[in-house]
Parts: C-alpha cells; structure tokens; sequence
C-alpha cells in the first residue's frame, strides 16, 4: 500500500500553492498517472486534484480559442469552433484511446502524459533511464518496433503517445502556464523535451508549474486539416506514424503549410524541413514526396522499427494529397 493525500484545488492559486509541496503531483482526469501509481513507477506523496480548474473554451476577439487547462478531451472535440476552424484537432482526440478515457481526461494532462513504451512500465525485469536514471534503456537493443525514428539518443529511444499533442503542434498551439514566478506562455512545440542524456526530464516545465490554458491562434488556413493515425489495429493502439497538417493553397501553388508527426520522437515531431521544402511548391504528388523525404533524411532507425521512415514518407504525402484534393 502506497500512502498518499488527497486534496482538491479550488483555484490555481490554490493548487499551486499545495503543489509546491514536496512529493505533491496534480491529477487530472487520472488516465495516466493513476496507471503509473498502480505499476509503482510513481509514488507521489500528495494529489493535488485540478479538475476543478477552468473548463471554459472561449472564442476571443482576435479569432483565437483559448482552451482551458481542466477541459475534457471529449468537450474539445465536440466543440462547434473546434470541429469547424480546425478539424485537425477533433480527428486527432478522437483518434486517441477509447470514449471513456475521452470523457476523463484533461487537456493539460493529455499533454503531459508519459510514454507508453514497454520497458518503462517493466518496473522489475527492464532497465529504463527515464525511470530510473543512469540504468540504461533495454529498448535499444530490445524489441523497438514502436519506438523513435527522429530525435532519440542512446538514453532512449520511447516516443511521445499522445495524438492532440501531435495536431496542437502543427496548429502553432501556446501553452499558458502559472508557477511561483508568476504567469508566461510557451510554444507547444517548445514544452517537451528531447532525451539527449537526460530522458526523465521530459518538458521545460518548472517544478510546481501548473498548466493553465492553451491557446489556438487564428490559423487563416487551419480549416483545411486533417490528422491521419497509421496503427496496428482500428481502435486502442497507439501511433506507428501518425499525420497532423494544414495546407493553404494559391491555385495549384502551396502558399503555406503546417505539418506535424506522432510515433515517430520523444516528442511531438514538427515537420519544418518538410514546410520549408512546400512552401512555393506546385501543390503534386512529386513535391509532396519530396518534402517528406526531407523530413525523413535524418531519421535513425532501430532494429525493429526501419518500416517507419518510408510509412512516415507515405502517409506525409497521402495526407497532403488529401488536403490539396487528390487521392488520399
């Protein structure tokens, strides 16, 4: 039996206040970390319940969203503004898990949930760096099928599972964050971590901060979106690859581009080389090809996993052929 408290914020200065405490975590929806309570591979002392924080997705003057941090996964994917102004996003949430871990869990704790990789739950048979650091990562030489193909190291090689995360970092997406220093925000894309030699270090959150908001700006282009999950089976399975993108289109010419990948990193994986190669580019197949193999030059497969960088390029593609209106 594991002792803990339990305690419900009532504001975010409250809960920031019990989680400055030592050994305190929040608690949103649960779906992960309560996962992790039972496995022993976390033991906080006390759970700050954040649930009760905003829930309220406001429409903003300049054409904005700004996303409170306690909002369910499912309220933000049924939202009118959501479904309409940028579909990249509700495919993507619904895409992930099941309908009733949807209904649970949060907005901020989707984003900072743990990796799903095998060997970091193995408390007792595996050694996992993230879990306990200097122990080493058995995934590397280890079955590595579902792992990193961009941006791992030799302390790890686990990918971020998230599927909103991967559609909020090609919408441009902030993070409104409060600490004891104070209120700032930060590009999604700049909130999670690369392993490097540090793998249990996985955001540049400060201790105790407490994810508040995020914000979708007013994207001009951000209805033309799509998010495509490629995964074992139907439901319930993580990303092998999956495809978050918007495309915007001056005749047959690609005036701009966002795209972002799951699956493939330790974090949700923006796809600038592919952007940069598209932009001005004739909206064909050919460019399509091309920009996903720009994306992809880098990537370091493992043992398992070489099937990724080309499903990686196919789906890429696929997916911008969609958006231009060809075949998908």
């Amino acid at each position: 039996m594991m002792p803990f408290t339990y305690t419900r914020a009532q504001d975010a200065g409250d809960a920031l206040r019990l989680g400055s405490e030592p050994g305190a975590r929040y608690l949103g929806g649960g779906t992960n970390l309560v996962d992790l309570m039972r496995e022993s591979i976390e033991c906080p002392g006390a759970l700050i319940d954040v649930t009760g924080l905003s829930a309220e997705i406001e429409q903003r003057p300049d054409g904005s969203l700004l996303i409170g941090g306690a909002t369910r996964n499912t309220a933000l994917a049924s939202h009118r503004a959501v479904r309409t102004r940028y579909p990249v996003l509700a495919r993507a949430i619904t895409a992930g898990a099941s309908a009733q871990i949807r209904n649970m869990a949060t907005v901020g704790g989707n984003i900072l949930q743990r990796t799903r990789c095998a060997y970091f739950y193995d408390d007792e048979g595996s050694r996992c760096n993230k879990r306990s650091p200097g122990q080493g990562c058995d995934a590397v030489e280890g079955f590595n099928r579902m792992h990193a193909i961009l941006g791992a190291s030799p302390s790890c090689v686990a990918t971020h599972p998230s599927d909103m995360c991967v559609a909020l970092v090609a919408l441009d997406a902030v993070v409104h964050l409060q600490g004891s220093r104070g209120k700032r925000a930060l590009p999604l894309v700049e909130l999670h971590r690369l392993p490097e030699d540090r793998p249990e270090i996985e955001t540049w959150l400060e201790p105790g901060e407490l994810i508040t908001a995020v914000e979708l700006p007013a994207l001009a282009f951000s209805a033309r979106s799509t998010y495509r999950k490629v995964r074992d089976r139907s439901s319930y399975a993580f990303a092998l690859v999956s495809v978050a993108a918007a495309m915007e289109l001056d005749g047959h010419t690609v005036k701009d581009v966002r795209i972002a990948l799951g699956g493939v990193a330790h974090k949700p994986w923006r796809a600038w080389k592919a952007e940069a190669a598209l932009r001005g580019q004739a909206a064909t197949a050919e460019s399509f090809r091309a920009a996903a193999e720009a994306e992809l030059a880098d990537a370091k497969p493992l043992r398992d996993n070489g099937f990724k960088v080309e499903l990686a390029k196919r789906t890429i593609a696929a997916v911008l052929a969609e958006l231009a209106g060809g075949k998908s």
